[in-house]
């Protein structure tokens, strides 16, 4: 693409051009993610066909949804695609949170205890756990489950010695090991399915019978297999993320062993009706549509986190994870240190969206966190993580968390812009 066609959206030379510098730099980096996408876009290619799924199966069932044809189809296709027993793929699911609240809320009674092995969880689920509660919130905690946490080591890995030590040391079995893949509002590294793996042998060799949870949210189809290969029990997701390829209007997954799925099931709906029901209302097209697409769009998302890498490193700043390092997750960090910078960068965001561009993000209190939040996202899908969005807590480093992007002009696009609005208020 010549720099003319680039410059009508008003980029400067100087921002094309370390654009292009950028883009030689990671050159090999994005052949390995095409390779990526096209492993896994043929082994989504044969889930479905495994499915026999037809055109009559998009059926429009409501009420009770009994004997949905299309979501049972649809349900098979992911768990083959995630290497799991059985999944639960429910449009009614509204968020990653309430997918997560669903399958700790299912695996855990009361008295039960469980370990977080990743550090801090997201904000938005600290309600869930009883974090800093002042009110009934039919939380974990009001039902009498407990957790544990394992920090992290001040590198952001996971401190395997000290899991091990807890585990050995333990005189309550821990009912579950949770894991967050992604970083959430954190500068951590997200993990990669080898880090999983470590953890998952740890904790088999010393506590057997805990169950493995992981949030899987932004690290569908990062690499060529899922952390249940890796000795998960249980991943959970939403469809506004990876997997529903930025078709899927709403819904999330969770998938694994099948006994476990059977109770989340019966947690979404009710005992004794579990996945029976259920209605599809019409989504099952968009549903199946979007994971079909999401090898495609998922490796559009991680080569803008990797342009962005390698475009703000060279400027100077602090990015996290580097341009050619493994990845586990599509987001991208990078530290600006400063209030004025951060906000200019979402704005060139929202600035190039292609909904809501004539719109300026603007910093403000938003559920579940502790400070303002400012949220560039010109999406199709409100809150569509998969579409490019960029985000962040308004308290220091000042750290930008960009993942997404449909298609990769338009991240390009966006942090070129970004870095001329940066040097001009310099």
């Amino acid at each position: 693409m010549s720099f003319e066609f680039y410059n009508s959206f008003d980029v400067s030379s100087r921002a094309y051009e370390a654009s292009e510098e950028a883009l030689q730099e990671c050159k090999h980096t994005l052949n390995q993610i095409e390779q990526l996408r096209k492993f896994n876009q043929l082994r989504v290619i044969k889930a479905f066909q495994n499915a026999k799924i037809s055109a009559s199966d998009f059926q429009f069932s409501t009420g009770y949804g009994y004997n949905d044809s299309s979501r049972d189809s649809i349900e098979q296709i992911f768990a083959e695609i995630f290497g799991a027993e059985k999944a639960l793929v429910r449009m009614q699911f509204s968020s990653g949170t309430h997918v997560l609240a669903v399958m700790l809320k299912a695996i855990l009674r009361p008295h039960d205890k469980f370990l977080i092995v990743s550090g801090e969880v997201y904000d938005t689920l600290h309600a869930t756990l009883g974090i800093n509660q002042t009110i009934d919130h039919a939380s974990l905690k009001d039902f009498l489950i407990e957790y544990d946490q394992v920090q992290l080591l001040p590198n952001g890995m996971i401190d395997y010695s000290r899991l091990e030590q807890i585990l050995t040391n333990s005189k309550i079995p821990y009912k579950a090991i949770y894991i967050q893949r992604s970083r959430g509002y954190t500068l951590r590294p997200a993990l990669t399915n080898k880090d999983i793996g470590k953890i998952t042998r740890i904790v088999k060799n010393h506590s057997p019978t805990s169950l493995i949870l992981v949030d899987n949210c932004y690290g569908e189809l990062v690499e060529e297999a899922e952390p249940l290969a890796f000795g998960a029990d249980l991943i959970a997701g939403s469809l506004i993320k990876n997997p529903g390829g930025g078709i899927a209007a709403s819904g999330g997954y969770i998938a694994g062993r099948a006994k476990l799925i059977k109770l989340c099931a019966e947690q979404m709906h009710a005992p004794g009706v579990g996945s029976e029901i259920g209605p599809s209302l019409g989504f099952s097209r968009s549903i199946a549509q979007g994971i079909y697409m999401a090898p495609q769009v998922v490796a559009n998302a991680l080569k803008v986190a990797v342009h962005a890498a390698a475009l703000f490193k060279n400027q100077g700043y602090v990015v996290e994870p580097l341009p050619q390092a493994k990845r586990g997750d599509i987001v991208q960090t990078i530290i600006f240190g400063d209030p004025h910078k951060l906000i200019s960068f979402c704005e060139a965001v929202q600035l190039v969206s292609p909904i809501d561009s004539q719109f300026i993000p603007i910093p403000s209190a938003m559920p579940g966190y502790d400070c303002d939040i400012i949220m560039a996202s010109g999406s199709f899908t409100q809150g569509s993580s998969i579409e490019l969005s960029a985000d962040a807590p308004l308290r220091p480093p000042y750290a930008v968390f960009l993942q997404g992007g449909l298609n990769f002009e338009y991240g390009r696009l966006a942090c070129m812009i970004a870095l001329d609005k940066i040097w001009q208020e310099a």
